[in-house]
């Protein structure tokens, strides 16, 4: 059986591939608390700080060196 979504034909494994893979984040994220999102996030920001500011550190020290 094929169903049309946005004007294209999906056969019924790629359906259900898909309803598999939704289900599983779904799951994974109903497991997920609010604190861990939070640490999650916080935890990036300091690493994309981090990052910056070292990448920045070495150009300049790189371009007294020439």
């Amino acid at each position: 059986m094929q169903q049309r979504i946005g004007g294209k034909k999906m056969k019924a494994s790629q359906q259900v591939g898909i309803g598999t893979t939704g289900g599983t984040l779904l799951s994974i994220v109903g497991q997920w608390g609010v604190h861990d999102m939070l640490r999650t996030a916080l935890l990036a920001a300091i690493g994309a700080v981090v990052s910056f500011a070292v990448t920045w550190l070495m150009q300049r020290l790189w371009q007294r060196r020439r």
